[in-house]
């Protein structure tokens, strides 16, 4: 029996509140990418925590979006393992994209590799965490928006990527983590629109409740690590840098032969 799907279970609030995740992820990761190259001697530390900001803010998207996901006659359950799996995998690769093109510039050879691996992460974090769901039945996906989805998704990786060496002036950061985070959360919702559920059985018991409160104690953590970097770049001394300040401080990177041009 197919299954009635619904994403916004809760109205408006969850894509807002994903939306609001997946800019602040980006915008943590556009500035600690900035400080790395203010700061070379510090440069792994900081695209460190800007990996783990934007990983994590990706990641709670997904999940505090997927608290809106219901389905009609059927309880949802998800696998922890599963679950936490997800997460480290979108942390690592993006992790690897920001390393990259950190250390080796924004050549677009590095550009679209890096926009790869990092788009691969973002897809596999998806399915991993689609796949957590334990439901009374199947789950089928349209195979042409999954397709389009993937696509999608890598260039919005190497687009961020871009912008995160490419883009330092504060404000103008702010506008390209704000229109990050809006592709992102459309990434989710176009891949949740593959989605259909055929149902085997119904369910007896509604346990909807005891289901809000798995994510939320899931997204307990990813969001403890958002609040402490952004505790750490609002009180950083270079919150306010410019682009010329980081064109007289910083020194080429290695392999490049160039400092990266400012904007």
């Amino acid at each position: 029996m197919a299954a009635t799907v619904s994403n916004f279970n809760y109205g408006a609030v969850t894509p807002i509140a994903a939306y609001v995740m997946a800019a602040l992820g980006a915008s943590l990761g556009l500035r600690c990418t900035t400080r790395s190259l203010r700061r070379p001697h510090h440069r792994a530390r900081w695209l460190a925590l800007g990996s783990v900001s934007f990983g994590c803010g990706i990641w709670a998207m997904h999940f505090i979006a997927m608290i809106g996901f219901d389905v009609e006659d059927a309880v949802v359950h998800y696998d922890r393992n599963q679950t936490l799996l997800s997460l480290v995998v979108v942390i690592a690769c993006v992790a690897v994209g920001m390393f990259l093109v950190g250390y080796r510039g924004r050549s677009p050879f590095i550009l679209v590799t890096a926009g790869i691996i990092t788009g691969n992460g973002i897809v596999t974090m998806n399915g991993l965490g689609m796949s957590a769901i334990k439901i009374d039945g199947s789950l089928h996906y349209d195979g042409r928006i999954v397709i389009f989805t993937f696509v999608f998704t890598i260039v919005i990786a190497t687009a961020a990527l871009w912008a995160a060496v490419s883009i330092h002036a504060l404000w103008s950061s702010m506008g390209a983590s704000l229109i990050m985070g809006l592709a992102v959360t459309g990434t989710h919702y176009i891949g949740m629109a593959a989605l259909s559920i055929q149902l085997t059985g119904h369910a007896s018991i509604d346990q909807s409740t005891s289901n809000l409160k798995f994510l939320m104690v899931m997204l307990a953590g990813p969001l403890a690590v958002l609040l402490i970097a952004s505790t750490i770049v609002m009180f950083d001394p270079d919150m306010m840098i410019t682009d010329d300040d980081l064109e007289r401080a910083t020194p080429p990177p290695r392999g490049t032969g160039s400092a990266y041009p400012t904007q």
